[in-house]
């Protein structure tokens, strides 16, 4: 018995590897050669392509389609109809269909997440733990921990571990998250942003392994 669920309307095809826990729901379509981490959810009418490798833990909402030259590393959430690419000068009459020479890679880096509609052009890096709003066109690097919304996409923020929108506080200029679940703090020097506390009660909530 597999250790994975797909639902009998999902095409898992031959040359998959699916982690244990995951999820995969009706009309999907995983391709030969991709590669599934462990408790991932495939919500209705995804689909994954050639080579694809998604990390654990990953969410993936209705209707997102996960192209060669995608890397999705752990916990990070796609939301609905969010949209990727691969190649950027595409041509019907000059079929683009290499992956050596033709697309372009596209990294979606650990716990970064997606809001509904947007776009993410092909190239391009979402930092860690980055926060894109729905709608959002993403045409360039995104920092880890950024908050991106707009056409074309603007940074507004830095976003927490939790997703709470960081403020900074006058009294030693740290940046602190205002969720009362959560209140962890974070120094950012440029564009880095570093984590210096966690206090126990956010500590015990989760464990990312």
């Amino acid at each position: 018995m597999s250790d994975y669920y797909a639902h009998p309307t999902a095409v898992i095809d031959d040359g998959c590897q699916i982690g244990g826990g995951t999820k995969i729901w009706h009309f999907c379509h995983v391709m030969t050669g991709a590669r599934l981490g462990r408790r991932c959810i495939l919500g209705q009418n995804c689909f994954i392509d050639r080579n694809v490798e998604i990390g654990d833990n990953v969410k993936i909402q209705n209707n997102v389609s996960v192209y060669t030259g995608c890397h999705i590393e752990d916990h990070a959430f796609l939301g609905p109809s969010a949209v990727f690419t691969n190649v950027i000068t595409p041509r019907s009459a000059f079929p683009r269909t290499d992956p050596a020479r033709d697309y372009v890679d596209t990294w979606v880096r650990r716990g970064a997440s997606i809001g509904a509609n947007a776009t993410i052009r092909c190239g391009v890096e979402l930092g860690e733990w980055c926060l894109i709003g729905s709608g959002a066109v993403v045409t360039k690097n995104v920092p880890p921990h950024a908050i991106m919304v707009g056409i074309p996409a603007k940074q507004a923020g830095w976003a927490c571990l939790c997703a709470g929108v960081l403020v900074p506080r006058e009294s030693d200029g740290r940046w602190v998250c205002p969720e009362s679940n959560c209140n962890r703090e974070y120094e950012i020097d440029g564009e880095t942003v570093t984590l210096v506390y966690t206090p126990d009660h956010a500590r015990a909530m989760v464990e990312l392994d």
